[in-house]
């Protein structure tokens, strides 16, 4: 290139001369999008939602069981001071609402129907809050040899003392043959059928000596040989007629009786009180 066409330098940069920025172009960051709230305020809202219902849940908790006692007190004239536990199964806040509780259990240690006292479990379901009969409800009663003892003292046997030997019940008395009293000890084996008490004979003693059926029947003849037999004992007369009595067995020291319930013996009070053996 020439000396006649030398190419300029350029201008060093000045304040008088600045740099013009086109706009759209180079590299600067652009504004920040501002984040949409409403996730949180329905987080929020669900939170405090939740909150509500563990507090309204603990509260029925806390209510419930005490209105249920009042309840079956009232109902089955126990004493005011009756101990009796309650628990609901569930969550109850959507059965309050619906007005029906899925299921109750109702224990104590001791109660007295009849004059025959026991430790009770008893499991009910399907209960109206707004009356009504139980759709379902059954347990057992445990009692204790005295009891039991009071229980079967009506049927034909000679029950002077029981005493339990799991599985079986032995009855200590007497019988007379031809006027005179024979003291013997039957092993019998207890049950139930159609609300009795069945019991059945598996072994006696007499003095000592231990006798089938069979045996009985060939040294006492006709007169012992009702001992031999199945006994029935009716106690529908010491039971709220509402109870049926479905089962029973000796476990250690205590008959375990099992109970199905009429569900209508919340609402008819014929069944609250005691049935007949007539």
């Amino acid at each position: 290139m020439s000396d006649e066409h030398q190419t300029l330098p350029y201008p060093e940069p000045s304040s008088e001369h600045p740099t013009l920025v086109i706009p759209g172009r180079g590299d600067e960051p652009r504004p920040a999008r501002r984040r949409a709230r409403w996730p949180w305020v329905v987080l929020v809202i669900v939170l405090v939602l939740a909150a509500l219902a563990v507090a309204g849940e603990l509260l029925a908790r806390a209510i419930l069981p005490g209105v249920v006692r009042g309840i079956v007190i009232d109902q089955l004239e126990l004493p005011q001071d009756q101990q009796l536990d309650v628990d609901a199964a569930g969550i109850l806040l959507p059965q309050l609402i619906g007005g029906r509780l899925d299921e109750l259990h109702l224990s104590t240690d001791a109660v007295t129907f009849g004059g025959i006292t026991g430790s009770a479990d008893v499991t009910a379901t399907g209960i109206p809050l707004r009356g009504g009969d139980l759709t379902d409800a059954h347990g057992t009663v445990r009692i204790d040899q005295e009891q039991f003892t009071a229980l079967v003292t009506a049927s034909d046997l000679p029950i002077d003392t029981v005493t339990f030997a799991e599985p079986d019940v032995t009855a200590s008395g007497s019988f007379e043959v031809f006027g005179m009293p024979v003291p013997v000890a039957l092993t019998v084996t207890p049950g139930a059928d159609a609300g009795d008490i069945v019991l059945t004979p598996v072994e006696l003693e007499v003095a000592g000596l231990t006798l089938n059926a069979a045996d009985i029947a060939e040294r006492f003849g006709d007169a012992a040989s009702r001992i031999t037999e199945p006994q029935r004992v009716c106690i529908a007369d010491q039971l709220p007629a509402g109870l049926t009595v479905t089962g029973l067995k000796i476990d250690g020291t205590e008959a375990v009786i099992d109970v199905d319930v009429d569900g209508a013996i919340a609402t008819d009070e014929s069944l609250q009180q005691n049935g007949s053996c007539d």
